[in-house]
This record gives structure tokens, sequence and C-alpha cells, in this order.
């Protein structure tokens, strides 16, 4: 069978030796069809940031690193450097599974640039089947400088098995079956407004309507204090990001290298038996980064829907913005199983069920 592995296997995988960690990895950290992973205990100034294609993670770091510093009771990462910080989760046994990385949604919604890193492997958050080892993840915080410790998740994993992904006309069939996309009054999307291109095309809101009430974004203030990122709705939002009010032709010019909130126009729901990840529309839409955190686990958006919250950056030009206008898509995969528990489950911490246009969880309101 082809697809991702999902809460119950995910435990199965950890109960079987197959991942390890001191200390033991926690059931908070399993996720409906994803695996929270933890920042270990020491991290690593370094100059530039490198892919380990033919070399140990630990090898490069002997060459990069400007200095180490201690994670056990915190330490701050400078906005605009690059660091690396060993994680406390390991591949123990060899696993038949491509194992994909995504950071976190909070991790996105502070512009906090991550990757995972693997030895000699040659691409970016991928870890290929057959692979035993550490993990490494790469952080650069890009707007504001942050806080973290030793335990934090930033990012997280999936386990798939094959071609996972749903075709076009999959994705049409299940639409037809059960609502996949909600419009601004809650009803379901006709089938003759859903555009399909390998995944559901989504558009970015510049509009109010019936939820989204107050701004229509935020932009990321470019000289700040610290985001303790153990502090969660212990920060004034109003120190960190400046609120966007709707435009009254409904068009709105981004500027390039500033970080920006925006809401989806569309509400997604991801069905019990698939899960979803954020991906780029088109590069040819215009040079500009309208996601970091791409993973949306099963159940996510409930029966009715939920926005999905963009993390946009433009580069080298300005860009205009128009309400509705396609900005991204939404992949869907097939699980292996439906999880025991999805999305928005009181068994876990789901903090964006439900939302609207809604900052990370590490501010008040």
């Amino acid at each position: 069978m082809d697809g991702i592995l999902v809460f119950q296997q995910i435990k199965k995988l950890i109960e079987q030796g197959a991942l390890a960690s001191s200390p033991a990895i926690a059931p908070t950290q399993v996720q409906p069809s994803s695996l929270d992973l933890r920042l270990a205990t020491r991290g690593y100034r370094v100059r530039s940031g490198f892919l380990p294609e033919n070399v140990r993670v630990a090898d490069r770091l002997e060459e990069m690193t400007l200095y180490t510093f201690d994670l056990t009771d915190g330490a701050v990462l400078e906005k605009g450097h690059c660091y690396i910080v060993p994680l406390l989760e390991r591949i123990e046994k060899p696993l038949p599974y491509l194992i994909r990385a995504n950071p976190k949604s909070s991790t996105g919604r502070l512009d906090l640039f991550t990757r995972l890193l693997a030895d000699r492997c040659g691409r970016f958050e991928t870890v290929p089947p057959g692979y035993t080892g550490p993990l490494f993840l790469e952080i650069v915080p890009r707007s504001f400088p942050v806080r973290i410790r030793t335990g934090l998740s930033l990012c997280q994993i999936r386990f798939s098995q094959g071609h996972s992904a749903l075709t076009d006309d999959e994705l049409r069939h299940e639409h037809a079956r059960s609502p996949l996309l909600f419009d601004d009054h809650g009803k379901p999307l006709p089938a003759s407004k859903l555009k399909v291109d390998r995944g559901l095309c989504m558009g970015v809101a510049i509009r109010r309507d019936r939820d989204l009430t107050g701004p229509i974004g935020y932009v990321a203030r470019r000289y700040s204090g610290i985001v303790d990122l153990q502090n969660e709705g212990g920060h004034d939002a109003d120190q960190f990001f400046e609120a966007i009010q709707e435009p009254r032709d409904g068009r709105f010019i981004v500027v390039p290298e500033e970080f920006y909130i925006f809401a989806s126009k569309e509400r997604i729901r991801v069905p019990r038996h698939l899960a979803a990840e954020m991906v780029a529309y088109d590069v040819g839409i215009g040079e500009l980064r309208t996601n970091y955190a791409g993973f949306f686990d099963n159940g996510f958006g409930g029966e009715h829907g939920t926005r999905a919250v963009l993390e946009v950056r433009p580069h080298d030009v300005p860009f205009l913005l128009e309400d509705g206008q396609v900005f991204f898509k939404l992949e869907f995969f097939r699980t292996l199983e439906e999880p025991e528990v999805v999305y928005g489950d009181r068994r876990l911490s789901s903090h964006y069920q439900g939302q609207g246009l809604k900052l990370s969880k590490h501010f008040r309101g």
C-alpha cells in the first residue's frame, strides 16, 4: 500500500525502538500523521548553512562553527544569523519509509526559517529510506530574535511509503463525495469553481468577510524584542507586528524582504483518511515565498473548514495581491490507516483549529 503513517503506526515505530531519544519521546509529540522533534542540549553558531551531501554533519560543524552554546537553560538566537542544533530524536533502525520534515505552524508564523539535516544526505528536509543516525536542525530567525531551549519542538516529520499523493481526478472525486473547500459563507465550493492543478489551488483574503472582521493581515516590525518560545500567550502582538487594514480597492502591495501574515480566502477541510501539505502554487506568480510551515494533519478544519494562514516573504520586487487571487495550493495524501486521533482532538495540543487570521500561539489575543 502507498500512504503516510498515522498516529498509531508512529507510536508503534517508537515502541519497536526504530526511533530513539533520551529523554524518551513523549506521547504529546505524536500527531495524527506527523511526529514533533525536539531540540537537544547544545547549539552551534555557524558561518553559513550547508548541505552535508558527502559528510557527517558533525564533521562539517568542526569546520563551520564560530562558537557553541548551551540550551538547557535557554539561549537567544539573533536575527539573521545561522545556527545548527542537534535534535534529541535519532533514527535507530533502518526504515522503509521516506521521511520528510516541515516547520511547525508556530515556527512559520514567527518567520523562523528551519531545515532538517541528516548525515550524508544531499537534500534538506528529506531523509531517505534505510537511514540510521542523528538528525539536526538549521535555524535562521528572519524577523525577530528568539529564545529557545532544550526540549522545544520547532519542526515535525512524516513517514511515507510509495506514491501517496492524490491525482487531480481523485481530488475532484473526494470533493464531490465530501467537500474539501468552503467559501466565505461556509458553503461547499461548487465543482465549477474548484481550481485543481496537482493539488487544490486557493486564494488570499484581502477583503473582510463573514469572520475576517478586523485586520486582513499583519507585517512584522523591523525592530522588536525577543520572542521567548517557552512563553505561550505571553507577548504583546503590537510590539512585534503591525496590523494591515482592509484596502479600499481589495488590493495590497507587499514589499520585498518584509514578512507578512495573511489568511486564505477559502476554508479547508482535511478528512480523517487524508493528510495535506501546503506548497507554492507556481514560481511564475512572482519571486515570493507563500509558506514556511506546510503540514495539515488529518481532521484539520473540522466539519465546515478552517482558513489556512499564509506566511509571505516577497523577494526582489514589490508584488500586488488581489482579493481571492490564487496564491498557493494544498496537495492531499492518502494515509495508510485512519488515525486513532485527529487534529482538534482534546488529547492533542491543536492550537489552530477553527482559526481565522491568527498569529502564533506566543501572542496574546
